[in-house]
């Protein structure tokens, strides 16, 4: 059985964090998505898939996310990034990482490049979702309710049946926070897994994320049936298959 952990950042304040310790150089290190958290199926497969098999792993839960501190309304990209960053250095600072996002946590994986740009041996992204704020939430909201954002700060809209309060501090971070304007020439190994029903993030943006990693080891997995989330059995199977497939190239470089 899986067990979290806390991370004090200050008297009132601490991060959540799953770790399974291991004398491996590489770990693989989940990010999980927007407003979600480490007690899902896909934390706990990896998890589990990285225990038997001795791989290390960490994953963690950012500020205002399942039950680490602060308000979600309070949080960004910027400062859930910022807390990625600091649980990697505590944990497991020394070792190669495996990043695995799942959707914002892709945004999030790709931003961490800029701190272990060399230390990041692979990527791998779950619908990832580089600049959704703008590109797939803000374009898609009407005059008024940009008006109601700017004026009010605070926006709380519907979406496939879950409720998002979105701040338009969390808007403007968004912007600061660019990722198709870079280009990588990091030799990594690069998948991604997208579904072909996913009705959140379109396969486009998976395409734009395989173009801007020119050297890399390249890996574009459209499943047919998938969703957005991509966590039914089926799909988690060939997530760790995947996840698998790399640390053992790796291992064997």
């Amino acid at each position: 059985m899986a067990k979290f952990k806390f991370i004090k950042i200050s008297k009132n304040k601490k991060i959540r964090y799953l770790l399974n310790p291991s004398s491996s150089e590489i770990y693989v290190v989940f990010l999980h998505g927007f407003k979600s958290d480490i007690e899902g199926d896909k934390p706990k497969t990896l998890y589990k898939f990285c225990k038997k098999n001795k791989i290390g792993f960490l994953a963690l839960e950012y500020s205002g996310h399942g039950k680490s501190y602060g308000k979600f309304e309070d949080g960004t990209i910027t400062s859930w990034t910022q807390d990625a960053k600091m649980i990697i250095n505590k944990k497991i600072r020394k070792k190669k990482l495996i990043l695995v996002g799942s959707s914002m946590g892709g945004w999030i994986g790709l931003n961490l490049f800029k701190y272990f740009n060399e230390k990041i041996v692979a990527f791998v992204g779950i619908a990832p979702a580089p600049e959704f704020l703008d590109r797939l939430i803000w374009k898609k909201f009407s005059d008024k309710v940009k008006r109601q954002l700017v004026k009010e700060k605070f926006y709380i809209f519907n979406h496939s049946g879950f409720e998002y309060n979105i701040s338009y501090n969390l808007i403007k971070d968004g912007r600061k926070n660019k990722f198709f304007n870079k280009k990588f020439n990091n030799k990594i190994f690069l998948t991604i897994l997208h579904g072909k029903k996913d009705d959140i993030v379109p396969i486009s943006i998976s395409k734009k994320i395989i173009k801007t990693f020119k050297d890399a080891k390249k890996k574009l997995i459209i499943i047919k049936k998938g969703d957005h989330s991509l966590s039914n059995k089926t799909n988690l199977k060939r997530l760790t298959k995947e996840i698998g497939y790399i640390y053992n190239k790796l291992i064997n470089l």
